[in-house]
């Protein structure tokens, strides 16, 4: 089976990449490189990829790609492609967000109204849900978006839905929370606290520490992006969460055991745009998907520390010369 990954080069997109020509999948993978973050990370998160004959990587742009071409026998379209980070939404970068995250979704919808692939899965996010009146959340709540990004990421969830009941695009939305494990974005809170813990530097952190999160393993979200394609009923949208809230606070501790260090923390003000708490009622992707997410946290983050520790000693997730 041929399938297409969006955002190939990413955290999530590598991830899924690397399991799915584990499998025996033919994949195609799409990445224009944004420039969020340095082009070396996305190069070595593309390394065991390559290694592959099923695998063909394109590096364009959704905006100016030929889509029709890439699309061409693709039952599957995994797309995961977007402008990430809450806080770097606001202002004059926003037209980054609208284009990425909207109108690339749209212009990707349009050409599968002819290619016709099989399953159109797209990679959401817990921030439409904004700041939530109670938690879990069910995939049913209210979605008020308290952040740029997170608006343009309902946006795309309204667009899969209108191809789906218009043209019967058959797309499967998933809301992903709080991703983390090895090849995390170094902008995200794990791989800078545990960069700054094994560095013996100050952590900071932004809010009083009381916040929560459900933090999904990037193992259980591979797994169930992966069945989504096959059991997901088109038109819906499913939670994607680990299972547990845990409040920053708690996370520090247990990072402090798992790097058997002490952590100087340092606290400034809450961010615009960054929600109090998260946490998901994940029943209907327990119950369609199969989803049953097995890491917890504290094993996630000895992993997630594992593999930034070969960074610092010059392994898989080293800087650059």
């Amino acid at each position: 089976m041929r399938c297409l990954v969006t955002g190939a080069a990413g955290f999530v997109g590598s991830s899924l990449c690397d399991a799915l020509l584990g499998q025996g999948y033919e994949v195609i993978g799409l990445d224009c490189f944004l420039d969020y973050y340095p082009r070396f990370i996305k190069e070595r998160n593309l390394s065991a990829a390559r290694d592959f004959e099923r695998f063909t990587f394109a590096e364009a742009n959704l905006l100016e790609a030929d889509l029709p071409a890439l699309l061409q026998d693709a039952e599957i379209v995994f797309h995961l492609a977007a402008q990430p980070g809450v806080r770097a939404s606001w202002g004059t970068t926003f037209d980054r967000y609208s284009d990425n995250n909207v109108l690339a979704t749209q212009r990707l919808l349009e050409a599968c109204r002819t290619t016709r692939p099989r399953r159109i899965v797209f990679a959401s996010s817990s921030s439409v849900y904004g700041n939530p009146d109670h938690l879990p959340v069910k995939e049913s709540d209210h979605t008020p978006p308290v952040s740029p990004y997170g608006v343009t990421k309902l946006a795309a969830e309204h667009l899969c839905g209108l191809y789906y009941t218009n043209f019967q695009v058959p797309t499967v939305c998933l809301r992903y929370f709080t991703v983390y494990g090895p090849r995390q974005r170094p902008d995200m809170a794990f791989h800078r606290f545990i960069r700054s813990g094994l560095l013996r530097e100050p952590i900071e952190i932004l809010g009083d520490g009381n916040q929560t999160r459900d933090f999904t393993y990037i193992d259980d979200v591979v797994q169930v992006t992966r069945a989504s394609a096959d059991a997901g009923t088109p038109g819906n949208t499913y939670n994607v969460g680990g299972g547990a809230r845990w409040a920053l606070r708690d996370v520090l501790s247990t990072l402090e055991r798992v790097l058997n260090i002490s952590l100087e923390i340092r606290r400034g003000p809450a961010a615009p745009g960054d929600v109090r708490d998260t946490f998901a009622d994940t029943s209907l992707a327990r119950r369609e998907l199969g989803f049953a997410p097995s890491t917890t946290v504290e094993q996630g983050l000895r992993n997630e520390a594992d593999w930034l520790i070969g960074s610092l000693d010059g392994g898989p997730g080293a800087d650059p010369p």
